[in-house]
């Protein structure tokens, strides 16, 4: 590695007299793929947002290049090579794919003209860099959450950068994108290009980095080469305890049926899906991108149109043309994108928490606030809740706390069926087992739960049955010790059908 290209030195940061990050130094090399760890609200995201000049420290120098960067800005973070792809979003849903990526730094010709073919032709040449079939004209809002990741890649390699930070770039991607992606981090390393990675994925952080950081609550715990490490150390570390064992143990579902589809299609993403819920039960659905499992999940609670099939709750048919239809019949739903669909993050914590429910809280035509104070605080005690205040707007929690809102927000609704589309999407290790143990008391308590995964250890660790999707149908539905990653593989690929013929 060369001499250093961006530095922090005593580094902090307080939000209402709250330190929130604490005494940071860190000396990234130049070429360097530099990993940076800790729990949700351990202080990552702000030290990124320090360095791109969104945040301005409360102590500390910056350093960027041999240069002490005396107030740093979006602007001057653009003007001298740093680009970020963040956790969640940034993107115009009503414009393009093209018009997204060169938002800001749009290409021009005579007459001040924006040269829309150059900026179409760049977009091409950056997708098949990326291996994503998608076109520079197709609308942000027509994408899947897979596509528009890929987006937001595509968007930061269209700036010339010195420094990349990723912010969770994988965590919708599938095995084979993520194997795409880095190999594209590679060949940019060896271009000279520093990289700043932030992932819960401690296995891809071991795989891709040269060195990890570790934050916790603000502070620095340590800096390691990462093939110095375990996975299991960087864990222990990020939480300040051992952990164990991260699935709890699985329960046995009710005789009872708690609901059942049938026949169930929309257009073309979902077709002739038929399946059966058990009261306390987990059912896991899995499937590659494109096997329409959230497109299902939409179609249930009423956000898609039904061409065709029947849904039973408790033996008895409901019509669903509405989530409020879906609510009303006992199903809660959390999202996949949980800051478009899933909160309103310029609200605060209790707005958030009675979104759907608030019907609850009316007491002679007014809102008991009292009440829905008391309630929140209840959640923010029970799940964790890192905030600064209960009245706090969710912008300023971190992605898995937003998280933990999203889902008490579902809860508050009193399901007797709770569907969960990709829970642990951005959220660390310890919040991953806060939330794996939530779920297993719901079907403790026999609410039933359709549980929505990419990653095969939580499908395998965590459901009683897997349902497997392969464009719009399920292929299989597996059970004891077919459970396993071969046979829903074997499912997901289509193979089952070869093995036929």
């Amino acid at each position: 590695m060369t001499e250093s290209l961006v530095k922090t030195h005593s580094v902090a940061k307080e939000f209402s007299g709250v330190r929130v990050l604490d005494d940071i130094s860190i000396e990234v090399s130049e070429g360097e793929i530099f990993g940076i760890i800790g729990e949700n609200g351990a202080g990552k995201s702000t030290l990124i947002k320090i360095l791109n000049g969104i945040y301005q420290p409360t102590e500390g120098e910056i350093y960027f290049d041999g240069e002490e960067i005396e107030r740093m800005d979006p602007f001057r973070a653009k003007e001298i090579g740093i680009s970020t792809i963040p956790q969640e979003f940034n993107l115009v849903e009503h414009l393009n794919v093209y018009e997204n990526i060169f938002l800001g730094q749009e290409h021009e010709q005579k007459r001040l003209l924006l040269n829309r073919k150059k900026m179409k032709k760049l977009t091409s040449e950056l997708m098949d860099e990326l291996q994503a079939e998608i076109s520079p004209v197709a609308p942000i809002g027509d994408l899947s959450v897979a596509q528009k990741q890929m987006v937001e890649i595509a968007k930061a390699l269209a700036y010339e950068s010195r420094l990349l930070i990723m912010d969770e770039p994988t965590t919708v991607l599938t095995a084979n994108e993520i194997r795409i992606l880095f190999d594209l981090m590679r060949d940019l390393s060896d271009r000279g290009v520093t990289i700043i990675y932030i992932s819960h994925k401690l296995r891809e952080v071991k795989e891709i980095c040269d060195r990890v950081m570790v934050l916790r609550d603000g502070d620095f715990v340590g800096l390691y080469h990462t093939e110095e490490v375990s996975e299991h150390e960087m864990a222990n570390m990020m939480v300040g305890r051992e952990l164990n064992q991260m699935f709890p143990e699985v329960s046995f579902p009710q005789p009872e049926t708690a609901m059942e589809v049938h026949g169930m299609s929309e257009g073309e993403l979902v077709e002739d899906v038929t399946f059966s819920l058990k009261k306390g039960e987990i059912l896991g659905f899995f499937g590659l991108v494109g096997a329409g499992r959230t497109e299902l999940a939409e179609t249930i609670i009423g956000v898609r149109d039904r061409t065709a099939g029947t849904i039973k709750v408790q033996d008895e048919r409901v019509e669903i043309d509405s989530p409020r239809d879906a609510v009303k019949s006992g199903i809660a739903y959390l999202p996949e994108d949980r800051q478009n669909t899933g909160i309103l993050t310029n609200f605060d914590l209790p707005s958030n928490v009675t979104l759907i429910s608030l019907g609850k809280y009316i007491k002679n035509l007014l809102i008991d606030r009292k009440k829905e104070l008391e309630q929140t605080k209840e959640y923010i005690d029970e799940f964790h809740i890192r905030t600064p205040s209960i009245r706090a707007r969710l912008e300023t929690l971190s992605g898995g706390n937003q998280q933990k809102v999203s889902l008490v927000k579902s809860l508050d609704t009193e399901p007797e069926i709770f569907i969960f589309d990709e829970p642990t999407r951005g959220i660390d290790v310890s919040a991953k087992m806060d939330i794996f143990n939530f779920i297993n008391e719901l079907v403790r308590s026999g609410i039933s739960v359709i549980f929505i995964s990419s990653e095969l250890e939580e499908i395998i660790g965590m459901c009683n049955r897997v349902a497997v999707m392969r464009e719009g149908r399920i292929t299989g539905i597996l059970e004891g010790d077919e459970i396993n990653e071969e046979q829903i593989m074997y499912h997901a690929t289509g193979l089952e059908e070869r093995a036929v013929q």
